[in-house]
């Protein structure tokens, strides 16, 4: 069992990664170099392939361990990035051994007890956490969430169109290395995407149908994520909808998402068409943007000045641009965000919930 919160603060508490070797665990370990001295032990744990293997955090070399019960002995944290059919057993098990687990799954994020956390949006909701759980967003929403935070505290959102841009890491390895793959098959055709279906042959001919998209990547973009959950809308879509809802504490919020798969390697991007319940000037919330602390405005059309998944890869910031407002529209705003879905999308935001977390063991 997890140790007793008597005496804690007379040392730093533990953290165990589960899914230390996958897409976003890796930058996990990759990030925690930086915040490594605000925990004691630290262990991870991944799939039976990986265990025994090690791992370098920093000056550290660690063996990766199987997930069992046993893993969660003396941890205080654990940060979870497992899929979905298994993440719900062993986060429960977690918290039910006293651990207080993070998950990255889809599995607890529209439970009603369970918090679904952005740190610069609603850090106090940490505490609040009667399971044991907390929720990390969707890569897809923390794309976005920081920008909807900002605009909402200062002008009401009252409705969103969403269109997005989502990485082949969106999922994981196995979706970076098929993009590769394709985009290894394609490469010297200086003819192939001109004729009905060619680039679909030549990949599936060369690689098989077995890919984690529902067509081809490469040279194209793919308008399904997820699966279909009934009227035309994928599981991705209705996420998209659910969780800003919840984290915005927005319940009845009208959003109406369309999510695209598009051949980047990493980092989301997303177009919005927000509105407000006031009246809303370009230059207003430019700045209320520029001052945001997990924001960079790229935005000078003249230049011109965007932000592309390409050049924001490996920071921490959303990066907003192409903030423009119809001349009828005074309470609308259109802009575009672009962020990297592994890192704050996913790894950075749950060990900043995890910092959290251990200021109130």
């Amino acid at each position: 069992m997890a140790p007793s919160t008597e005496h804690r603060s007379d040392r730093r508490p533990t953290l165990g990664v589960v899914g230390g070797t996958g897409a976003v665990g890796r930058v996990v370990l990759q990030v925690l170099p930086m915040r490594r001295h605000l925990w004691g032990e630290l262990r991870i744990a991944a799939g039976s392939e990986d265990v025994g293997s090690t791992l370098r955090v920093g000056d550290e070399e660690l063996t990766v361990e199987a997930v069992t019960p046993e893993f969660f002995d003396d941890l205080d944290v654990a940060i979870f990035d497992i899929p979905p059919s298994i993440a719900g057993e062993w986060v429960e098990l977690a918290a039910a051994r006293g651990v207080v687990a993070i998950d990255n799954s889809t599995v607890f994020r529209t439970e009603a007890d369970v918090p679904l956390v952005v740190p610069e949006v609603n850090p106090r909701r940490v505490a609040d956490r009667p399971r044991g759980i907390i929720a990390n967003p969707g890569a897809t929403v923390m794309t976005m969430i920081d920008v909807l935070a900002v605009l909402h505290g200062g002008w009401e959102l009252t409705g969103l169109v969403v269109t997005t841009f989502q990485a082949a890491s969106g999922l994981g390895r196995a979706g970076m290395t098929r993009l590769r793959d394709e985009l290894d098959v394609v490469h010297g055709d200086r003819e192939l995407g001109t004729r009905p279906g060619d680039v679909r042959r030549l990949v599936e001919h060369e690689l098989g149908t077995d890919s984690p998209f529902p067509a081809p990547l490469a040279l194209n973009v793919v308008p399904f994520v997820g699966h279909h959950v009934g009227d035309g809308w994928t599981s991705e879509e209705l996420k998209v909808r659910d969780e800003t809802r919840k984290i915005l504490d927005l319940p009845h919020l009208p959003v109406s998402a369309t999510c695209v798969r598009v051949p980047v390697v990493s980092s989301h991007s997303v177009t919005l068409h927000a509105s407000f319940g006031r009246r809303i000037t370009v230059e207003d919330a430019r700045q209320a943007l520029v001052e945001a602390p997990a924001v960079v405005v790229l935005d000078d059309p003249d230049e011109p000045e965007f932000p592309t998944p390409n050049d924001v890869v490996g920071a921490d910031p959303r990066f907003v641009g192409r903030i423009r407002q119809a001349p009828d529209a005074p309470t609308t705003l259109d802009l575009f965000i672009s962020g990297d879905n592994l890192r704050k999308g996913a790894a950075l935001n749950m060990l900043q919930t995890a910092e959290l977390v251990a200021d109130t063991l």
